[in-house]
């Protein structure tokens, strides 16, 4: 689709029957009715940023901060493997504590473990990127939030938008499967700047696509601004599935904050994963990136039991493969 199509129908629900049909169609043709969970680990509530929409801004003193050391991120690992997971996501706040040295040995530890790796760990330089890839990490996830320049610099002080494209490009070049993604409902986001969003990912050719509504925060300068739209980020999500067919794209915990049911009606909209939380009860409150986040009180156990019973609900089935970006599906 061209920059104009996108924005027609992005700016008219009488479309949004087909639209969230066809990315479906889309989705069972090109990576077909398996659902790929990733377990998520949140190591570090610590961040130096001072972006606006985030609840783990350095800013905000009211958080109680936390950090997750090697030996008990192993032990996450572990329960996620013997779980069935067969990835796991390594998230954190920009947290400087963890140097390359320290991150190196993590992957290198987790890797024991026969599990594909994704970071998500912010942005660093060409050479630390490289460093994670020879130690084994598989797929790195930096959202861009927005391609709107002049959104981006008033939504992240004190960072660069370059530099974020520079590193995405950077993960490309490394053979890294290399995830973005962009927050639904900013303010001052227009339509337009939303059909950009969605041609960057094209024309970076981004393996993984995550997307949820913005939810202000209220310990963030955003606090007043008004929500996202649960179903304007549903028909993005639609639309990118669409334009990039055999990418990955998970149905986000976002989703769900704004609507009981948002990652099945995701699931059947274009979506194909899935990440549920493995880190304990004790952490999960306090990384608050946005308010009423689902499952803070649950253990692992129950969060793969809950989610896994509503994807055989829908008539999906769980994958027990690694998940990587399948390009030469016919």
């Amino acid at each position: 689709m061209n920059k104009q199509e996108i924005i027609e129908i992005l700016s008219d629900n009488t479309k949004n029957d087909w639209l969230f049909k066809e990315a479906d169609k889309i989705r069972r043709e090109n990576v077909g009715d398996e659902v790929h969970l990733r377990g998520l680990i949140e190591f570090s509530n610590i961040c130096k940023r001072q972006c606006k929409y985030c609840g783990l801004r350095s800013a905000n003193k009211e958080i109680e901060r936390y950090r997750i050391l090697k030996d008990e991120i192993l032990t996450y690992v572990q329960n996620a493997v013997k779980m069935g997971y067969r990835t796991v996501v390594l998230q954190s706040g920009e947290d400087e504590y963890y140097d390359t040295d320290k991150m190196v040995e993590i992957i290198r530890e987790i890797k024991k473990f026969d599990v594909a790796l994704t970071l998500s760990i912010g942005e660093k330089t060409y050479d630390e990127f490289k460093a994670f890839k020879d130690a084994g990490a598989d797929r790195y996830l930096i959202r861009i939030e927005t391609t709107d320049k002049k959104l981006y610099q008033e939504m992240h002080p004190h960072a660069s938008f370059e530099n974020r494209v520079r590193c995405l490009y950077d993960l490309k070049s490394l053979g890294f499967e290399t995830g973005t993604g962009c927050l639904v409902g900013l303010p001052n986001q227009t339509i337009e700047s939303l059909a950009d969003d969605i041609l960057f990912f094209k024309e970076l050719d981004a393996d993984m696509i995550g997307i949820g509504p913005f939810i202000p925060h209220e310990q963030t300068p955003l606090k007043d601004a008004e929500k996202g739209n649960f179903w304007l980020a549903l028909k993005v999500m639609a639309l990118t599935r669409i334009n990039l067919p055999n990418i990955n794209i998970p149905a986000t915990t976002a989703m769900e904050t704004l609507n009981p049911n948002g990652r099945i009606i995701a699931l059947q909209s274009g979506a194909n994963v899935v990440m549920p939380n493995v880190t304990s009860k004790e952490y999960r409150a306090k990384y608050e990136i946005y308010p009423g986040k689902i499952c803070i009180n649950e253990n692992p156990e129950q969060c793969r039991g809950c989610i896994e019973g509503k994807i055989k609900a829908i008539g999906r089935t769980i994958s027990r493969e690694k998940g990587f970006r399948q390009k030469d599906r016919s």
